[in-house]
């Protein structure tokens, strides 16, 4: 008889439940969150046991292969549909929710979620590690900003350089401000320092990638940008489809149908990686309003803005950018530019830029 497994992983612990195929618990325990250790468990029902479930978390890419480099048929499963067969439970314990993996497992009522490669997940741990710095960094300097807007100290047009230099001048005769803002200032720059050096780090590892180089050929498309999207594609063979791109990054308007009287057609899901999308956007954005070049692809957007509006024609040409950037990742080409209009048609455009600046 076929048997399957659910595995509740903690950081510390596993719950681990083995059912058959009729939905009958047969063994249930709690193991170290080893991978040996799993193994182990499971191993009396090595012959027959078809697949072992476990949700995707944060040790999700160290367990999946080491999970499959000792032979457990183990699949990692979809955070929202292991979350909306667990909303029957009645009580919710380690032990119970092992028990719903082990059952959600034999049914296929799941989607598998794909473990990148060691190396995407090094390179996305150096992104987001530059976005946490930058945030930081600019909480620091806006928090400066705003603690001397009380003693009417109105920062105006100063620029990143010359910021901390600017705020001693302003406050160089009051000691009790000084006392306060200098520490301030010495963090935020100890903080842009550690953020330049992995702002460098991002350029070297792009500079390097032959993938990302063809990425930036693209207008707008910058380091960040093409890193971000070839680590969370991480593979174009698991997508049969490039449409299937821009839904994965969540740039497919949600729908929700029921009946004959009921369509609607709503925003953007939002669903996937949130720094990927928004910085597909920026990308979007950039080549809309700061590229001066000509590109089929920017013609298409300012058409699209004057038509449906800046912010669907932003999300739509980001949806473009992603679903161009696997298809030359797949394919191994180039960004084609396109072939430019005639004359009377390149005038009908000419004051498409200042229409979406508006």
């Amino acid at each position: 008889m076929e048997h399957f497994a659910g595995l509740d992983v903690a950081m510390e612990e596993t719950a681990v439940c083995v059912v058959d195929l009729a939905g009958t618990i047969v063994h249930e325990s709690t193991v170290a969150t080893d991978p040996e250790a799993i193994a182990t468990a499971l191993a009396p029902w090595g012959q027959s046991l078809g697949r072992v479930g476990h949700e995707a978390g944060s040790l999700s890419p160290w367990l999946q292969p080491a999970l499959d480099g000792l032979g457990v048929p183990a699949v990692c499963l979809e955070t929202r549909n292991v979350r909306a067969a667990m909303a029957a439970q009645r009580n919710k314990t380690d032990q119970t929710d092992a028990q719903a993996l082990a059952q959600i497992v034999p049914t296929g009522w799941y989607r598998e979620v794909h473990i990148k490669s060691e190396t995407s997940y090094r390179l996305r741990l150096l992104l987001t590690l530059r976005r946490n710095l930058k945030r930081k960094f600019l909480d620091i300097e806006n928090a400066i900003r705003h603690s001397l807007k009380s003693f009417g100290i109105r920062l105006a047009g100063t620029t990143r350089g010359h910021f901390a230099d600017v705020i001693r001048g302003l406050i160089a005769g009051d000691p009790l401000l000084q006392a306060m803002i200098e520490p301030m200032l010495e963090v935020r720059a100890a903080m842009w320092l550690q953020y330049t050096r992995l702002h460098r780090l991002v350029v070297k590892v792009v500079r390097a990638d032959e993938v990302c180089r063809r990425f930036m050929a693209i207008p707008g498309v910058g380091p960040v940008t093409a890193l971000q999207v070839k680590t969370a594609l991480d593979d174009p063979g698991r997508f049969s489809r490039s449409k299937t791109v821009g839904a994965y990054f969540g740039l497919t308007s949600r729908r929700w149908q029921t009946g004959t009287s009921v369509d609607i057609q709503g925003r953007i899901s939002k669903m996937g990686d949130d720094d990927v999308r928004r910085a597909l956007v920026e990308a979007a954005n950039s080549l809309l309003l700061r590229y001066q070049g000509w590109s089929a692809l920017k013609v298409w957007g300012l058409k699209l803005s004057r038509t449906r509006g800046r912010k669907r024609a932003l999300v739509a040409v980001a949806r473009k950018l992603a679903i161009i950037m696997f298809a030359m990742w797949r394919d191994g080409t180039e960004y084609r530019f396109g072939t430019k209009k005639s004359a009377p048609d390149e005038v009908k455009l000419s004051g498409e830029v200042a229409l979406v600046v508006a």
